[in-house]
């Protein structure tokens, strides 16, 4: 059997997607609105070393196997067919791939396995710089002119990427009630939008911190050229270290998932201690889902045991799982069931008093800045590599299916520290 043929067979046969290999193969459907491309025997190596995620990973953002056609349309097929690799079938891959299987590729360059302790500084840092010190020219590619790398606030379908960005930026102000003459501190503040935007809009003087030496360079250039530099402060600075509040506000927006759950309690009494009394906290982060209704009660019992594990402080159950996300995207990223988010918030001082679930935004956002990459594939090539460019092109088509089909969470909580008798300075209806 040839080698689309043995790939055919590996994930169960009947597979929905066309598939061509190298040796001049082909399998399933002609008229799949996707093909899987096996450019070369290494591929089939990748395949059989790791099954599952992480080979397919490896073989993608090596160049060793292509998406072709619509790379939503590959990915909803593979999730609607429940495709997984079959046991049975690997004496034939094996057999295709011949002495090819003995030469054992090295990792693909991209994928990183980070040093040191979990969530300590330095290996933060690298963490950070991992994803975010890549390049800014291809983030704005990415991410377009309103350079924001967090999920919009979409009116419609037919709003547009700098809508919804804009939308966005300015719902986490009204919800913090910013006003001349307060001060925000703006915590993972990426290339400086929100600052700018709070700055620009509300008169704020806005502190920004990063730890991302590329996105602070670019977010001071940004910042003077919106002339709002006499407002706004961009720092180089673990949150952590942050000592010059009181702030009336602070913004977290994509940030949490980077803390950690050993770090969540530092991190809320941190944000907590630089809050005046009666300031607000803007937490907007994604989640892990709660127990999908309809599960069994043997699934709910341990989707519980998951909930109340990361409670009370494991790390196990809030680490993002995926090979992908793990080694390419998003090292020691951690994301947490919303309600832990909302529970550690108030043990630590918050009273929260507004939750909002964006989820299908995500999916809006997500598509737009693969349309924006794919637009622009050539230069964001050069300018990155196409192994980088592979890994992003995957990762948020991957993403936008997964916040489509509620496997993934996104929230905005909005809390307030106490003041004076638990005085909260809420009105007595949101007018966001």
């Amino acid at each position: 059997m040839r080698v689309a043929n043995q790939i055919s067979a590996l994930f169960g046969g009947a597979v929905p997607v066309r598939i061509e290999a190298y040796d001049g193969s082909a399998a399933g459907p002609a008229d799949a609105a996707s093909t899987l491309v096996v450019r070369r025997p290494r591929a089939l190596a990748r395949l059989i070393q790791r099954p599952g995620e992480l080979g397919i990973v490896r073989a993608y953002v090596s160049g060793d196997v292509d998406f072709e056609g619509d790379i939503f349309a590959l990915l909803e097929t593979a999730v609607d067919a429940g495709l997984r690799p079959d046991p049975k079938a690997v004496p034939g891959l094996l057999a295709a791939a011949g002495a090819d299987l003995w030469r054992i590729p090295p990792p693909p360059p991209e994928e990183v396995r980070l040093r040191g302790g979990l969530h300590t500084r330095g290996r933060d840092r690298a963490a950070i710089s991992h994803h975010y010190d890549v390049s800014n020219e291809f983030y704005r590619m990415v991410l377009g002119p309103s350079m924001v790398y967090s999920c919009g606030v979409w009116e419609s379908p037919e709003a547009g990427l700098e809508a919804a960005q804009a939308a966005k930026l300015e719902l986490v102000c009204q919800k913090l009630a910013l006003e001349p003459g307060m001060r925000l501190l703006d915590l993972g503040c990426g290339w400086g939008s929100m600052v700018i935007h709070a700055a620009q809009n509300h008169g704020v003087s806005a502190v920004g911190v990063t730890l991302s030496t590329e996105q602070a360079e670019l977010a001071r250039e940004r910042v003077k050229e919106a002339g709002v530099d006499d407002l706004v402060d961009i720092r180089l600075q673990d949150y952590r270290d942050v000592s010059d509040g009181p702030f009336d506000a602070v913004s977290s927006i994509g940030m949490f998932e980077h803390v950690g759950r050993r770090r969540i309690e530092e991190y809320n009494t941190t944000l907590f201690r630089l809050l005046r009394p009666e300031g607000r906290l803007l937490n907007h982060a994604i989640a892990r889902p709660g127990c999908p209704q309809g599960e069994s009660p043997l699934g709910r019992a341990k989707a519980l045991r998951r909930r109340l594990a990361t409670a009370v402080g494991s790390d196990l159950t809030s680490r993002i799982d995926s090979p992908l996300m793990n080694r390419y995207v998003f090292p020691d990223g951690e994301l947490h069931e919303v309600g832990v988010v909302v529970s550690l918030l108030q043990d630590n001082g918050f009273e929260v008093r507004h939750l909002e679930s964006i989820r299908e935004h995500y999916d809006l956002t997500l598509r737009a800045w693969v349309a924006n990459l794919e637009a622009n594939w050539d230069d964001a090539v050069d300018e990155v590599g196409e192994g980088r460019a592979r890994v992003w092109r995957l990762y948020m088509a991957a993403c936008a299916l997964n916040f489509a089909l509620g496997g993934v969470q996104v929230h905005q909580v909005l809390a307030v520290k106490p003041g004076s008798r638990g005085a909260s300075g809420m009105p007595w209806r949101p007018g966001f």
